[in-house]
């Protein structure tokens, strides 16, 4: 494999007073091809509304900012709206097929931010998401005749033209003052909605950092989406440790504060990415392949996702490491050590986890 595993910014597809939509093009970044993963970025400004669309793809949200944000959707085989209301941190499954709208709710200058990600095996294009609008300037309705449209609805081809043509807005569009959207309902929230800033930690760190996961054995809803999702906040200097996959599943991590440094290992023990990573990029690392973070002094936190409804993830250098199921004189010779460094090696390996403080 000879990808280009560089962390990338996203591309501006779109920006308009309501709002802004990124993405990150299979074109640029091949890997994301290779894994048939996609993701995106959508900036709501304060009553931008994201038309509603389909996808060809099934995926997650993940609030990074804001808490006005309200989702609408409309799941496969369903013909009732669930309306939900968006803060930072909730994590919410946009199945393959389900139709959402997005808003922001506030009057203020917050925005709402939200991060997709998502497998694309379905995908048009491998490696990016396709939106299908069914209004605006560049919707479903406006792309059939008019004799089409008057026909399905029953109106005449004035009517028709009224109701294809009107809206001419394209995406995201800015609604008017005063306008009073549907109220999210709250009975059907912990089945949608999950928080992951608000859960209980699974690794806690003093001066290290905390980690977060959360699987389909938590938060079955997960599985519309077939993927996982871990979060991780780690301190100042404070260490992510070496890990890889081992059922045949990508990484993908995208930073959403702060910067840091990260290194993977790929094939033949060769080091194929050492960079500095940064706010707003996202990282993907290939099957098997060994990855490990640290953060720079101001911190770091980030998201990383995974295939799957229970990923398998292995450690290397923790009191999980795989290193501690080996047996001793195994290690010893595996490392060509005495005795007494493979005892010092596991015995410290014991009393750490992933996440790492900076050293005294």
């Amino acid at each position: 494999m000879d990808f280009d595993l560089s962390p990338r910014l996203a591309q501006q597809l779109f920006d308009g007073e309501a709002g802004s939509y990124y993405s990150w093009s299979s074109s640029e970044f091949p890997l994301l091809a290779e894994e048939k993963v996609g993701a995106g970025r959508l900036v709501l400004q304060p009553r931008g509304f994201a038309l509603p669309h389909y996808a060809d793809s099934s995926k997650i949200g993940y609030v990074l900012q804001g808490s006005d944000g309200i989702v609408g959707m409309v799941l496969p085989n369903s013909s009732k709206e669930v309306v939900l209301r968006l803060k930072k941190g909730d994590v919410i499954p946009v199945p393959l097929g389900a139709l959402s709208w997005w808003y922001n709710n506030g009057d203020h200058s917050e925005e709402v931010v939200i991060a997709f990600f998502g497998q694309t095996f379905k995908a048009h294009i491998p490696g990016e998401f396709t939106y299908f609008f069914l209004s605006g300037g560049q919707g479903i309705m406006g792309g059939f005749s008019t004799e089409f449209i008057s026909r399905a609805y029953k109106m005449s081809g004035k009517e028709a033209d009224k109701l294809a043509k009107s809206q001419t807005g394209i995406m995201l569009i800015k609604l008017e003052p005063g306008i009073s959207m549907p109220h999210p309902d709250m009975e059907i929230v912990e089945k949608m909605l999950y928080n992951i800033d608000d859960a209980l930690a699974d690794v806690d760190v003093r001066g290290g950092g905390v980690f977060k996961a959360l699987t389909a054995a938590r938060f079955p809803f997960l599985e519309e989406a077939g993927l996982s999702v871990n979060r991780v906040k780690l301190e100042a200097n404070a260490m992510y440790s070496p890990s890889y996959t081992v059922d045949g599943t990508f990484q993908v991590f995208y930073v959403a504060r702060g910067t840091g440094r990260v290194q993977v290992v790929g094939t033949g023990g060769k080091r194929v990415l050492d960079t500095k990573i940064q706010a707003g990029q996202l990282l993907v690392v290939p099957r098997f392949f060994a990855v490990a973070q640290i953060a720079d002094g101001e911190g770091m936190e980030f998201v990383s996702i995974l295939p799957g409804t229970s990923p398998a993830v292995e450690e290397f250098a923790s009191k999980k490491s795989v290193w501690n199921a080996l047996s001793p004189i195994v290690s010893q010779v595996a490392l060509s050590v005495t005795p007494e460094f493979e005892e010092f090696f596991k015995s410290a390996m014991q009393k750490t986890t992933i996440l790492a403080p900076p050293p005294n």
